[in-house]
């Protein structure tokens, strides 16, 4: 069973003049252990579409399932649902991240003493606990992000939703976030992640879905979509340039230097053009590799010239 399962979503707002179809069809699948990353330009009904999977907003059409529970018609569905959504907004800052813990975990269904030592738990794991009589505005923006992770955890559910995790957070808090979310998948949890961090996006996803204009546009594993938009071409660095001996194998092949660099388009040759260059210092040996910017560029702009 999937832990999420959204079938053919669609949301329409109207108002005296115009109606605004922000939702067209949206399907998404989310089995235990995966980490979709949600992607989108502003306006595209990415944030409409995860309200709508949180229980916020009520779709037209379409049908919702977490664990196989409706979160519009059962409330037993936002059990298994935690959500930080717009950033570290799930928080009140003028608390403790300790009263924070203990307050959402008790609006969430936990009595105060398990609200209490859970909240412990989890203040411990994300190496937390001296700062836990701090109120959340004191925080660093790292700090308070964690915070904001901890309280969306602190029921034990099973589908999490996060709302760019990263934002606004220097080198080193980010790379805290992104191992805190790969352990989160890891334990069996499903992670719904929207950003526009593209680099956050690749590293942490097993899956990536578009949405424009109201539609999914691709839906693929991430390592299969960032291999179906590169190319086969290999370039090799040199330290020196070639002497004209190999210069003039490598032209006879077909191959192109130029300087210190040589361009290879087949790749059935590389290994023929290392044996030419042997024993030659190579500084590196690279394949021309898209990542999921220029995947989403080229996607979203496909989109608009259609």
């Amino acid at each position: 069973m999937p832990i999420l399962n959204a079938q053919n979503l669609q949301k329409c707002y109207k108002t005296h003049r115009k109606s605004l179809m922000a939702v067209k069809d949206v399907s998404l699948q989310l089995a235990a252990g995966e980490v979709l990353a949600f992607l989108g330009p502003n306006g595209a009904g990415k944030t409409t579409s995860i309200k709508m999977i949180a229980g916020l907003i009520q779709p037209d059409q379409g049908n919702i399932r977490i664990l196989d529970l409706d979160p519009h018609r059962e409330p037993e569905a936002l059990k298994h649902l935690g959500a930080v959504l717009e950033g570290n907004r799930n928080l009140y800052w003028r608390l403790t991240p300790e009263e924070n813990l203990e307050y959402f975990g008790v609006l969430r269904g936990l009595t105060r003493k398990q609200a209490r030592q859970q909240g412990r738990r989890l203040l411990d794991r994300f190496e937390l606990n001296h700062k836990r009589k701090e109120t959340i505005q004191k925080l660093s923006r790292g700090m308070q992000q964690k915070v904001a992770i901890a309280v969306a955890m602190v029921h034990d559910p099973k589908l999490l939703l996060l709302d760019e995790p990263t934002l606004g957070l220097d080198v080193e808090a980010t790379e805290t976030v992104k191992r805190l979310v790969r352990e989160i998948a890891s334990e069996g949890r499903g992670i719904v992640l929207t950003t526009h961090q593209l680099d956050v996006a690749e590293a942490l996803s097993d899956r990536v879905a578009i949405i424009n204009q109201g539609s999914i546009v691709t839906e693929k594993p991430t390592h299969e979509l960032i291999n179906q938009f590169s190319s086969s071409t290999y370039r090799i660095a040199l330290e020196e340039e070639l002497d004209s001996d190999r210069d003039s194998k490598l032209e006879y092949l077909g191959i192109t230097v130029t300087g210190k660099q040589i361009t290879l388009n087949n790749p059935e040759l590389l290994y023929t053009v290392l044996d030419i260059l042997r024993p030659l210092p190579i500084v590196k040996v690279e394949k021309d590799q898209a990542n999921l910017t220029d995947v989403f560029l080229q996607v979203v702009q496909a989109g608009r010239n259609a």
